[in-house]
């Protein structure tokens, strides 16, 4: 590890070294491209490393969906936890107080959400020191990232966090590049570019690609704005995650007004104060929204819905996974749904599994084999 990190930093100082011109593009490109990679055989388990190495953070994923809680020591993750969860995480005004990674639930709208409070991330955990890589592998693990910070140290906090889940390819709010990688066995490479690029060009990726011996493919670059990070990031996409994630700043009676107000028209932003239990809810509203979970309620034939447990699905899913939802099996015996709700255009409307289902939607499911599937009135 201390040789990759070693090398990782020499990398970084060649690159500060470097000017930014036409004429050093394809060699910043290809130190990148180093870079890229060993950062992620950095933070790969080494030999021998057991579950000694991972005390407290290997927590089952449950429940609908996972929000991991990110931020240095003592910004207050431990006590946002603990008001939203029935869960006690130990809360002290000085740092490392959370030594391991404490699950919650959070129950909304009918739905179960695990709520993850991560120890304190500090500043060198892409580089493996103390337990950042810990912290980091349950963080990819989650559908949403709520990041605390402390109002009073705002930029300096948040410049630092990004940089370190950047590091380890977390992408934040970000979607996945628009560009196309498949690797062949024989034929060279092709690489072609839907428009006339304006960062990246054929000889730079050439180089890439070799340079991670990637010497039979075919590329397809389809966003003329594609930069060489993100042709990386399709290269190295087995180390790539795209999670959203909703900026908290906490202590926001420590702040003026003005300040306050500033932060509430960011983007991916919500304010609160745990001390003073102003904001929470809003928070909660707030990642309720960004996880788009939607709920559907099932009806039996002869019987009314039961409104008190839905089931909970993604955003634009369709009958047919609501079908896996309930049972994997029940798609076997499927003949038709009857939905009712905001989805359907008249009530009931029959349809198919590639139905889309809205928010609160009654689903009834009709099938071949009794027992299997239910059919409605």
């Amino acid at each position: 590890m201390v040789n990759i990190t070693e090398k990782i930093k020499e990398i970084e100082e060649e690159m500060k070294r470097t000017q930014k011109n036409k004429a050093t593009e394809y060699h910043l490109g290809l130190l990148k491209g180093k870079l890229a990679r060993l950062r992620a055989q950095l933070l790969e388990p080494g030999p021998g490393a057991g579950a000694a190495a991972g005390t407290g953070f290997d927590v089952s994923k449950s429940g609908d969906a996972r929000i991991a809680l990110v931020g240095f020591p003592s910004v207050g993750k431990s006590t946002f936890l603990s008001k939203v969860t029935k869960t006690k995480s130990e809360v002290a005004a000085y740092s490392f107080t959370t030594l391991t990674a404490i699950p919650g639930v959070l129950e909304y709208g009918g739905a179960e959400i695990q709520v993850l409070d991560l120890p304190g991330i500090i500043e060198g955990a892409s580089e493996g020191k103390g337990r950042g890589r810990q912290v980091i592998s349950a963080a990819k693990t989650s559908d949403m990232i709520l990041m605390i910070l402390d109002a009073t140290k705002r930029a300096e906090q948040r410049a630092l966090l990004e940089a370190e889940l950047e590091a380890v390819g977390i992408r934040l709010n970000q979607d996945p590049p628009n560009i196309y990688l498949k690797q062949k066995k024989a034929g060279g490479m092709k690489i072609t570019f839907s428009a006339p690029p304006k960062s990246l060009d054929e000889k730079m990726l050439y180089n890439i690609l070799r340079d991670y011996r990637i010497l039979n493919c075919e590329v397809l670059v389809r966003d003329e704005n594609a930069t060489v990070d993100q042709f990386i990031d399709v290269i190295m996409k087995d180390h790539r995650t795209y999670i959203k994630c909703l900026y908290v700043y906490n202590k926001i009676d420590s702040i003026s007004l003005e300040h306050l107000n500033t932060l509430a028209h960011e983007d991916n932003t919500a304010v609160m104060s745990c001390e003073l239990d102003l904001g929470i809810s809003d928070v909660v509203d707030k990642c309720w929204e960004e996880l788009r979970l939607i709920r559907i309620y099932t009806k039996r034939k002869g019987i009314e819905p039961d409104f008190s447990e839905a089931l909970i699905v993604r955003h634009d899913s369709t009958i047919e996974d609501v079908c896996d939802s309930i049972h994997r099996t029940l798609k076997e015996s499927f003949k038709y749904a009857l939905v009712w709700g905001a989805s359907s255009r008249h009530i009931p409307q029959r349809v198919g599994l590639s139905h889309v289902v809205a928010d609160e939607d009654v689903v009834s499911i009709v099938g071949t084999k009794s027992g299997l599937a239910s059919s409605t009135k």
